[in-house]
């Protein structure tokens, strides 16, 4: 799943392409991917034009000129595709094998057209994804179900050892995988943060020191921002908007490195648990 880095890629890239355009068309292929019935939410985008293009956490949200926001979440397997009129293909998210060929295709759940004939595609080969129309009003109320954003200037350290302290009985993993707390967080930038910070992704939150609570917090910061500047990660199929490969995955220390050495002690192998629901990966040397 893309997680903060990946989507804030996605909107940069995303949005100057499609900002000012009016969508003169929208096709709706799977009904379950959308929240209105199709009629309704068909006559809500149709002739309308994109104002802005923004992020909150891991959902994309395209905000309409009539107040209204498509907000789409890509899940596990959700892609979107850009082609232009003369047929070049840019996207980001989970691409399938032949996902971008013969557009639309098996796995496109629903397209816009917009005003100079370009094409927004939503793909989504196990269908989680989704795509709403939210009013200002109800985007609020999602984007309160979630929490401060590490690049938030919320996000102080004050912040931090309040909120950890209210949740000391679990585990910092499983603290910072829960989006109500620290919003835009996944598996893979919690393992990279935990190995900068020297901490076991699988420590209880009350054994940690106001030391690491600090590097954490610091760490966490550094490790959204480093992967910001390098497009993401690529460690399976995550590509951005223009195609390319994220860059961050020549900067990851632990995650999918299981059972290869240690890049900081050289001396012990990584090793993957199942932790929180997911594989974690650590080296148990650095990893206290």
């Amino acid at each position: 799943m893309p997680e903060l880095p990946e989507v804030e890629t996605l909107k940069r890239e995303l949005s100057s392409k499609i900002k000012n355009k009016k969508i003169k068309e929208v096709v709706v292929l799977n009904e379950k991917t959308i929240n209105l019935p199709v009629d309704d939410f068909i006559k809500k985008v149709t002739k309308r034009k994109v104002a802005q293009v923004s992020r909150r956490a891991k959902m994309l949200i395209i905000k309409l000129d009539n107040k209204k926001n498509l907000v789409f979440h890509l899940k596990m397997t959700g892609q979107l595709i850009f082609k232009t009129k003369s047929g070049k293909h840019i996207s980001g998210g989970h691409p399938q094998k032949g996902g971008e060929l013969d557009l639309p295709n098996k796995y496109t759940r629903m397209y816009f057209v917009f005003s100079d004939d370009s094409i927004l595609y939503f793909n989504d080969m196990r269908k989680f994804g989704w795509v709403k129309i939210l009013n200002e009003e109800n985007l609020q109320e999602i984007s309160l179900r979630h929490g401060v954003e590490p690049l938030d200037k919320k996000f102080t350290l004050n912040f931090f050892q309040n909120t950890l302290s209210k949740n000391a009985g679990k585990t910092i993993k499983q603290f910072l995988l829960e989006q109500k707390h620290i919003a835009g967080l996944g598996n893979i930038y919690v393992d990279e943060s935990c190995f900068r910070a020297g901490i076991r992704p699988n420590k209880r939150i009350a054994e940690l020191s106001p030391v690491e609570i600090k590097k954490l917090h610091s760490t966490i910061i550094k490790t959204i921002n480093l992967a910001i500047l390098n497009k993401g990660t690529s460690t399976r199929d995550y590509r951005t908007s223009s195609g390319q490969t994220g860059n961050f995955v020549k900067h990851l220390k632990v995650y999918g490195r299981h059972k290869q050495r240690c890049l900081k002690c050289k001396t012990y192998f990584i090793e993957k648990i199942k932790h929180a629901g997911r594989g974690t990966h650590y080296c148990p040397n650095c990893q206290r």
